[in-house]
């Protein structure tokens, strides 16, 4: 299934992986795909280090599902939700699934999900091994959604100097631009965006400090930026070009 809109998703949130201070941006961030029919969270609630979640679950109507920890070192929360999670793909009411937890336990069934057709968004912070972020369409670390009110520091902006200097996001947009060009080398900044989607599930123009795609492209000053009128001029379109190319 191909990434955009899409009407049903399931939400599993694995409570021991995340923070109640994501919740408003998580879900923010959901609706942008589709709507959450189903929001349940996984975890033993029995445990002094979740009650943070109490509030949150009760404001926006997310299920919590008991698991306790039978065995010291197994973490029995990971098999619930990976059980709940095959049993609402063979329902066969959804359209792609959301899995919050930054825990590569997740891998195999982010992938056996994919495989079934549908799309698979992963959410979980940036030491979220590339096994699990590869697994899924689209990965979006958290640290970009916490809360305003929340301690940890924000993702600062970096500089054109600094943008340049990361080999790996310079080679990701010049092979993106490079494969959505036409003849005169120009592309648009559409198919830009989901070429890079497909080479890396974890790109996100947040993580450089940047709301979107087009800002950060400005920012590492090495392609031409051209506005072009759609239709009949009331719209604009944005197309790239490498600076290398004449």
């Amino acid at each position: 299934m191909t990434i955009g809109k899409i009407e049903k998703l399931a939400v599993l949130i694995d409570a021991d992986n995340a923070q109640p201070s994501i919740i408003e941006g998580l879900l923010s961030e959901i609706a942008k795909y589709g709507t959450a029919n189903v929001k349940r969270i996984y975890g033993d609630w029995t445990v002094p280090g979740l009650k943070g979640w109490k509030e949150v679950l009760l404001q926006y109507s997310i299920q919590p599902i008991q698991q306790f920890r039978y065995t010291l070192g197994k973490n029995a929360t990971d098999s619930a939700m990976i059980i709940d999670a095959m049993d609402l793909l063979y329902a066969g009411k959804f359209d792609g699934f959301c899995i919050v937890s930054s825990d590569s336990d997740f891998t195999k069934l982010a992938s056996r999900i994919r495989e079934a057709g549908l799309v698979v968004y992963g959410f979980g912070e940036k030491k979220t091994p590339e096994a699990f972020v590869s697994a899924c369409d689209k990965f979006i670390f958290t640290e970009v959604l916490r809360s305003k009110d929340d301690d940890t520091e924000t993702i600062r902006r970096k500089t054109s100097k600094e943008l340049k200097q990361d080999t790996k996001l310079v080679n990701l947009f010049r092979n993106a631009v490079e494969a959505s060009s036409d003849d005169s080398g120009w592309a648009h900044l559409g198919a830009v965006g989901n070429n890079i989607a497909k080479q890396s599930p974890g790109f996100d123009p947040r993580n450089y400090g940047y709301k979107k795609l087009g800002e950060l492209v400005t920012a590492t000053k090495l392609f031409q930026i051209e506005e072009r009128s759609v239709g009949e001029g009331f719209s604009k379109a944005i197309y790239l070009k490498d600076k290398r190319k004449k």
